[in-house]
């Protein structure tokens, strides 16, 4: 503070007749914090903190992970001719890619100087492959409704007044017109082609090339973005069918490279195919969408990834590695370029909490709670196990405000904390806007590589609306590195709890209206052996750096407990058991942790050595490791793990199957016709019977798949007949033989259920 600026006030109120100054503002009482290492400990996936086209100093600046080459002018990139189609974002028009050497193309192209700047950077590549079957056909430009060939339209090009948007005067769209004025037919070839150059020029992915394709762009809104070539929505077999095509070509091309898809622009993506979007915009038909009833009524998510489960089975390769769909906040405004009103900046702050929160309504012409990435999670992890999940588009507004810059870094802590594998945003900020030193707070908050954690721990808030706290242990100097988002316009004061951590002091690096030009570093804040105190000023993102303590105090860790022991297994709970420590005098508690795809997530904790879990899903595997600590904080390495399954629930299938045969000496045909008798639809059977005798065998069948030990059969369904709806039946059979006698079966099961 300068001396001058300092006296003012008191010569000011000397002249004023000794007027009695106000007092300084004293900050409110904030909401507890809380953090705990030893808890929901899992891994932050690097990817989630990526962009859309961010230039090459932002990118090396903020050690950009992953850059994607995306939008919807990619969705009919030639990468022969470096030339895309704008399609509706600008007059459907063809527009050649500024290049110096046209001559050498393909090499040179925008999408070779695109992945050599991220080789330069160290960021992986989201390329993004077309998939739509029509790409830009040449490096003229060209539009898809010109207006001396279908006549006068609604708008056109400034620049170029023959191109126009596509719709006449009078509202209606232009119908009729030429796909091939802009563009030429390809199929997956094409795809073949692009990762094959792309190999050619920076090697495979496994060897520093492309990492990551997706699968086009938003292809549920084709309909309306590229109508001038496809003027009507994309169905759920159609997008199966291209997916198994075109991902299947990316893969044969280059094995190590990761797909993502079905690249859906939003919430409705995982509900509705692109052909119920556009029928039922037109004709308001979301009560009962005719693709999807022509689909078992199944959402759309789940169906195409039942889909490519189903080739994996059928293939033996994976062609889907994430399953990816944007998201954009519907609630008014929030998505705009500037902050808004104060109610609008208030509403883009609540609204992260559709990432995350079941009791969020979605404030919106969505009006229920969306919890997106636990939803996506649970979509994978039910219909496609080990599936990761993205969002390769994203934007929260407001780049250029610190309401912006506020909404981001709570959205980046988000990500991390839910476990989102990837993320990039649309588009990049500008290296000077706010929206960029949010980044900076993560990536490089001290302008020399600091960065959060790599390792999510457990941190809560008593309110996060108005404290948001996001925390993580770094692995190379195994730091707690905390970040803070105040979203309210005042300081508030407010204690933070630490377990599993200590240290003397913490460094601070904030970002705030006192300094919107960058993170600037504060006075450190002086932490005792619970935790500390701090005041975090209005609308600000403190980033709290805890070193590891060096104290030669008791850093030694307890051993590890024992490996559990199941008792008692429910269909939502398991009793478990397990030796203790062998420094169990030491010891104040055990953790008991399970570990999945996602990480390990602590799940409770006891001074004993039993623990049931409860909460759990009926017929499901689990694994379960148990840790110890110790008062100092240290944490044991985890037991040995021990996997068990909940039991089963209680079928609930009901059903007749018809049982006839037709007999030769020494075989027979047999048929089987399974009726669902039930209320509600069966998604895949399961039908068992046991032969009366031990010289009936199963030979061939049909419609299912057969398979049989002793005397007792079974036959699982197919992937078309595998669904009955209620009153619904199928067929399937078998060519058998005998030898004595060849008497019916008698007794029935489906999915484990006696059938009547």
């Amino acid at each position: 503070m300068r001396p001058t600026t300092a006296l003012l006030p008191v010569v000011l109120a000397t002249a004023l007749g000794g007027l009695a100054l106000p007092e300084p503002a004293i900050a409110a009482t904030g909401p507890a914090l809380t953090v705990d290492t030893t808890a929901a400990r899992h891994q932050i996936s690097p990817y989630i903190y990526g962009m859309n086209f961010a230039d090459q100093a932002l990118a090396r600046d903020l050690r950009l992970p992953v850059h994607r080459y995306g939008g919807n002018a990619t969705t009919r990139y030639n990468f022969r001719a470096d030339t895309t189609n704008r399609a509706s974002d600008w007059y459907f028009e063809n527009i050649p890619n500024d290049n110096p050497s046209p001559e050498d193309l393909p090499e040179g192209s925008e999408s070779d100087r695109f992945v050599q700047e991220n080789k330069a950077t160290g960021a992986a590549t989201v390329m993004t492959m077309p998939m739509l079957g029509w790409i830009a056909k040449d490096r003229s430009r060209a539009c898809g409704f010109s207006v001396a060939k279908y006549g006068p339209q609604q708008s056109t090009d400034q620049w170029a007044p023959d191109c126009g948007n596509g719709i006449k005067p009078d509202g209606s769209p232009v119908t009729g017109n030429d796909p091939e004025d802009t563009s030429v037919a390809v199929g997956p070839e094409y795809a073949t082609d692009f990762v094959n150059h792309l190999k050619g020029q920076f090697g495979a992915a496994a060897d520093g090339g492309v990492q990551f394709y997706n699968l086009d762009n938003e292809p549920d809104l084709w309909h309306s973005t590229h109508r001038d070539v496809r003027p009507t929505g994309l169905g759920y077999d159609e997008l199966r069918d291209r997916t198994y095509e075109y991902a299947a070509a990316i893969k044969a091309a280059d094995p190590g490279a990761k797909t993502l898809g079905p690249v859906g622009w939003g919430l409705n993506s995982i509900i509705y195919s692109g052909l119920d979007q556009d029928t039922c915009s037109r004709t308001g038909c979301w009560s009962n969408p005719p693709d999807k009833a022509a689909h078992g009524g199944q959402d759309l998510g789940p169906w195409y990834l039942d889909r490519m489960r189903e080739y994996e089975q059928q293939h033996g390769t994976r062609i889907l590695d994430y399953f990816d769909v944007h998201l954009y906040p519907q609630q008014a405004g929030v998505l705009g370029e500037a902050a808004g009103d104060a109610n609008t900046q208030a509403l883009r702050l609540r609204s992260t909490r559709q990432l995350w929160d079941p009791t969020y309504v979605d404030e919106s012409w969505i009006n229920s709670p969306v919890r997106y990435i636990p939803r996506l999670r649970e979509l994978v992890d039910q219909h496609y196990p080990g599936t990761k999940i993205a969002m390769t588009e994203y934007n929260w507004g407001a780049h250029g405000s610190l309401n912006g810059a506020l909404a981001q870094a709570d959205v980046l802590g988000i990500f991390g904390r839910e476990g989102l594998d990837l993320a990039t945003l649309w588009t990049a900020p500008a290296a000077d806007q706010p929206v960029a030193n949010a980044f900076r707070v993560y990536r490089n908050y001290d302008g020399k590589g600091g960065a959060f954690g790599e390792t999510s721990v457990q941190a809560t808030s008593a309110d996060q609306g108005k404290l948001a706290v996001y925390a993580a242990e770094r692995s190379a100097d195994k730091a707690l590195t905390l970040v803070v988002v105040n979203k309210t316009g005042d300081d508030l004061t407010s204690p933070v709890a630490l377990t599993g951590a200590s240290a003397s002091t913490a460094q601070v690096y904030r970002y705030s209206g006192a300094n919107l030009a960058g993170v600037v570093r504060e006075a450190d804040q002086p932490v005792t052996a619970g935790g500390l105190t701090a005041t975090f000023p209005a609308n600000s993102i403190t980033h709290l750096v805890l070193p590891r303590a060096t104290t030669p105090a008791d850093t030694q860790a307890p051993t590890a407990p024992g490996k559990p022991t199941a008792g008692t297994i429910t269909g939502d709970s398991v009793a478990l058991a397990w030796t203790p420590s062998t420094d169990d005098t030491a010891v104040t508690g055990y953790d008991v942790h399970r570990v999945d795809t996602t990480g390990t997530v602590k799940v409770g904790n006891t001074t004993g050595t039993t623990y049931t879990v409860t909460g759990l899903t009926p017929d499901t595997p689990y694994t379960f490791v148990v840790t110890a600590r110790d008062a100092a904080g240290n944490v044991s390495t985890a037991s040995p793990g021990l996997t068990v399954r909940t039991a089963p629930t209680a079928p609930t299938v009901r059903c007749t199957v018809g049982y006839t045969a037709t007999s030769w000496p020494g075989g027979f045909t047999a048929t089987v016709t399974i009726k669902n008798t039930g209320t509600t639809a069966i998604d895949g059977w399961k039908l068992a019977f046991d032969f009366p005798t031990t010289a009936q065998k199963v030979g061939q069948g049909w419609s299912a798949t057969w398979k049989q030990t002793g005397t007792s059969v079974t036959a699982d369904s197919m992937s078309w007949n595998g669904k009955l709806a209620p009153g619904a039946s199928t067929s399937t059979g078998f060519n058998g033989t005998w030898s004595g006698t060849n008497p019916a079966p008698t007794a029935f099961t489906l999915n484990g259920q006696r059938c009547g």
